[in-house]
């Protein structure tokens, strides 16, 4: 079955060539009045519905859940064996109460939530083999359900010439990006350019986005919060220009950071999901996005399976938040950002 959206219509997960240079939604335009106060500028930002915006009742609306994770159906049932392997995955599931999902399970979720089409992430493995691994299943993920699903591969950095060449083998299979990256389970830094640099500047080279676990430099610590703070991706972002972030966790708080212009400009082409949100935040971190970064660098993530997509769904909807910025979060901006297109039932199946 094709997916539809609200409005019926069809989409298609596929790439086309080329990546937008900036994303920009068109039916929401910012307003920037400037407070002078001691000589000092502060801009402020907040947003309106455009009058040239399209009919709210025609336009095409797709959900997206940009933030999502499998494993093979073989690590399920093992769970302590792979904890024993990888004290990353021991940290997070571990503990039999910690839920984990396969593809079909995942697609089942969707089809009960009205999610059309989900992004799968890679795990941050400490090993180049069990990335690999998981990198099969995401791959045969991907040709059972070519238009439901876009993966993100499992890469180690510090596997050299094995991860460049892994990296190609899942290109080669349809994957659209990498991660979720977290440096402390191989462990490696984001300070360690030599070793970052020959994967980013692949995936520039292969418009490949590149997402990243990002964490709070302060708050209530939780399993997996880790050390990927605003200034450590921040500098990230900064050294590596020509690729596309997206920064997990509404980035750790990054986004405040973005009212300094230096900073702002830096991470322009940087996006943020909003996996797990109401873990961390209060549910006007929406609202608080939008004022900071647009409404054009947000994409709606739930981390499914630790949440449920259905009741994240739900939660935004209830947020009422402008039409179009909503639509733009839950779904069009990662239309905009993967390049999905509407599809043509082939009769192909799912």
């Amino acid at each position: 079955m094709i997916p539809q959206g609200k409005h019926g219509e069809k989409w298609d997960v596929r790439p086309i060539p080329g990546r937008p240079a900036a994303l920009t939604v068109g039916s929401v335009e910012p307003i920037i009045p400037q407070d002078t106060r001691g000589g000092a500028v502060f801009v402020q930002e907040t947003y309106q519905v455009s009058s040239t915006a399209a009919a709210p009742s025609t336009a095409p609306s797709l959900v997206v859940d940009f933030h999502t994770h499998i494993f093979p159906p073989e690590v399920i049932p093992r769970r302590d064996y792979f904890a024993d392997l990888c004290p990353r995955f021991a940290a997070l599931y571990r503990r039999p109460s910690s839920r984990l999902a396969t593809a079909e399970q995942l697609i089942d979720e969707m089809d009960a939530s009205g999610v059309d089409v989900s992004v799968v992430l890679g795990f941050d493995w400490t090993t180049h083999t069990l990335c690999r691994l998981h990198n099969d299943y995401l791959l045969d993920a991907l040709r059972r359900y070519p238009r439901r699903l876009v993966a993100f591969a499992s890469i180690n950095p510090l596997a050299g010439d094995l991860a460049i060449a892994e990296l190609e083998r899942c290109v080669e299979g349809g994957m659209r990006g990498i991660g979720e990256m977290n440096p402390e389970a191989k462990p490696f830094h984001y300070d360690d350019i030599g070793v970052l640099r020959p994967l980013f500047e692949f995936a520039a080279a292969h418009n490949l986005i590149v997402l990243t676990h990002a964490s709070e430099p302060t708050g209530h610590v939780y399993p997996g919060k880790g050390t990927c703070t605003p200034g450590v991706l921040a500098r990230m972002v900064e050294r590596f220009p020509d690729n596309v972030f997206v920064l997990a966790h509404c980035g750790g708080g990054l986004p405040f950071y973005e009212l300094m212009p230096e900073v702002g400009r830096a991470l322009r082409k940087t996006y943020y999901d909003t996996a797990a949100w109401p873990y961390l935040y209060e549910d006007r971190v929406f609202a608080a996005l939008v004022a900071l970064v647009g409404a054009g660098r947000v994409l709606w993530g739930t981390d499914y399976p630790l949440l449920r997509q259905r009741r994240l769904l739900e939660r935004v909807r209830r947020m009422e938040l402008p039409l179009e910025v909503e639509r733009a979060i839950l779904g069009g901006n990662a239309a905009a950002l993967l390049g999905l297109v509407p599809a043509v039932d082939d009769g192909r199946g799912p």
